[in-house]
């Protein structure tokens, strides 16, 4: 996970320039973002606000470790109403679906572009989900302690796939998922 261009493929052989250890979530400039089409015509945006996630970094790519678990009720698209009737139980059912949660179960790639494979569970249901994750480099905050680095991941979800099957023709089956986090290095790294 460099920000370099290297051109060979990273193999268990290949140490990973990032430190190892437990990274922590930077909240504060991290989000999960999602898009949906509304009437087939239109995109409606949100995001999730409560997120927890860890990120633990090995001496080689296999032994990387991503997860997250995201609280369903924090949903916001910008208008309280409709946040409101997602979060009730003819839509999202956030009493029955508190959470999403997502584990990675493999990661590969070189330089900037990487690839997560892992399982996301929304209530009761889990399915495979494949991301996209580009690398940002890694960055020190002006008069913090240690670095941070920086990931973008996107993928995408059928709905039906996870019994949100809800509003056919008004909401649109593909949920687009984009994550923007930053991880502070483990302390001593």
């Amino acid at each position: 996970m460099t920000n370099d261009t290297a051109t060979t493929a990273t193999t268990a052989a290949s140490p990973l320039p990032i430190a190892a250890g437990q990274w922590a979530l930077d909240p504060f400039h991290s989000s999960v973002n999602f898009t949906i089409r509304h009437l087939g015509i239109a995109k409606v945006r949100g995001r999730f606000g409560g997120v927890r996630a860890e990120l633990f970094v090995g001496e080689h790519v296999e032994d990387v470790r991503v997860s997250a678990t995201v609280d369903m009720a924090s949903i916001d698209t910008g208008n309280a109403d409709r946040d409101a009737h997602v979060r009730a139980s003819d839509l999202l059912d956030v009493a029955k679906r508190p959470t999403m949660s997502y584990r990675s179960t493999r990661v590969s790639g070189d330089g900037e572009d990487w690839t997560m494979e892992g399982e996301l569970t929304i209530g009761d249901v889990t399915r495979p989900l494949t991301l996209a994750v580009e690398f940002g480099g890694l960055g020190a905050m002006p008069g913090g302690d240690g670095r941070q680095a920086g990931f973008e991941a996107t993928g995408e979800i059928r709905r039906s796939e996870f019994g949100l099957d809800f509003a056919p023709g008004l909401l649109g089956e593909v949920v687009k998922i984009q994550l923007d986090m930053q991880f502070v290095e483990p302390t001593g790294a």
